[in-house]
């Protein structure tokens, strides 16, 4: 199969630019794409996505695969009758599931010669920058050595991935990891809809481009009710974290993901609506876990949010939590709300003399990421100590 350039008169129309450039593409997959009601792999549906998989990575473009399913694919064998809602049998579940799944995944990518890689990715190893730049060269040697990278959440061991977390948000954040020209969102849904899907009169929306298409939407009855955790609302938001960072989105059904990835008009298309930022704001913005806080005068948060300068001592006025030079740190205005990230240029307890000196920066503007009172994209690390450090108004 020869994979098909950008179209030209006379070849086939509505051909989507952002997906025949691609030439590195994150693929996410959810359980119920892959296994039966009754839990357990399907194995006809596993070969049916490996078929298109292997056929886009012998056209030259590399894959990055982000697969559910090693809970639902542990049921059956352990006698489970459905997703247990206990923490424990669901570790259980995931233990026995994960190697089911990759071997499933590992015999039938091999029907193409490929090679399959496992990799078991936490919370901790995306939100701690050291763990981070480690994941990305080994899932860069990986795919330079011609292998296809099988990715899924650790949930043998992790266990607020299990209670909180969701393939599509890893998804997008393995997006930004590896550098991928695009995001393929795989469900039991074939696209972004107005409403529920079920719901007579309910109508696809095929392209958005920005907030503003998404006015109205419902998200709350629009994911599928298998054996999977995230629904809809999880997977438009995963889409806004990889689209802000400048890589569009498909988010369509499994079962049409032979077009997705032909660039035919099937799903949903998310445009990029940000630019690609350094690799290290990337990982600020939406994967790091904030260790601590400083709260800022409302002129600091002009000066950072507004005219993107550093943070400067003499403008925090407090200090919540114990962080060290180095960590991730929320700025919050007056009212608590968060309004910025950046790396701590000093430790926590070194403030309060600080504003005593010439201006010092406590976070460069280079290392600080605008967030506009959003909410944190993950949720912060439990610091030793929540004790506020209050500081005396700097000497006029």
């Amino acid at each position: 199969m020869t994979r098909p350039g950008p179209r030209t008169p006379g070849e086939e129309p509505g051909l989507r630019a952002d997906v025949l450039t691609a030439r590195r593409i994150v693929v996410k997959v959810g359980s119920s794409s892959l296994t039966t009601a009754a839990g357990g792999l399907d194995s006809d549906r596993v070969d049916a996505l490996v078929d298109v998989l292997a056929r886009t990575r012998a056209a030259g473009t590399e894959v990055v695969l982000v697969s559910s399913g090693a809970i639902a694919a542990g049921l059956a064998p352990l006698g489970l009758a459905e997703r247990p809602r206990d923490l424990a049998r669901q570790q259980a579940a995931a233990c026995v599931g994960q190697g089911l799944l990759v071997a499933r995944y590992t015999a039938s990518f091999a029907r193409y010669g490929l090679r399959v890689g496992q990799v078991l990715l936490t919370a901790d190893d995306i939100g701690r920058r050291t763990q981070y730049r480690n994941a990305y060269r080994a899932l860069a040697q990986v795919l330079a050595m011609g292998a296809v990278p099988v990715v899924n959440e650790n949930d043998t061991v992790a266990t607020a991935e299990i209670r909180f977390g969701d393939n599509d948000r890893l998804a997008a954040l393995a997006a930004h990891l590896v550098r991928a020209d695009l995001l393929v969102l795989l469900s039991d849904v074939d696209g972004l809809y107005d409403g529920d899907p079920r719901r007579p009169g309910s109508r696809r929306i095929a392209e958005v481009r920005g907030p503003r298409d998404l006015a109205g939407v419902e998200l709350g009855g629009a994911g599928g009710a298998g054996l999977g955790t995230g629904g809809m609302a999880t997977k438009v938001e995963a889409a806004r974290i990889a689209t802000d960072a400048g890589v569009p989105v498909v988010l369509t059904a499994a079962r049409c993901a032979a077009d997705a990835l032909a660039g035919r008009e099937t799903g949903t298309l998310f445009h990029r609506t940000g630019e690609r930022a350094a690799d290290h704001l990337l990982w600020l913005e939406h994967a790091s876990a904030p260790r601590g806080a400083v709260r800022v005068s409302e002129d600091a948060v002009r000066a950072v949010v507004e005219d993107r300068g550093p943070l400067l001592a003499a403008d925090v006025t407090g200090v919540e939590g114990w962080f060290a030079a180095g960590d991730p740190v929320d700025l919050l205005d007056a009212s608590g709300r968060v309004v910025a990230r950046g790396l701590a240029g000093v430790d926590a307890r070194e403030l309060p003399r600080l504003r005593e000196r010439p201006p010092h920066e406590v976070v460069h503007r280079d290392d600080l990421v605008p967030l506009g009172g959003t909410a944190r994209p993950v949720e912060p690390r439990p610091a030793p100590s929540r004790a506020t450090i209050r500081i005396r108004p700097a000497r006029g």
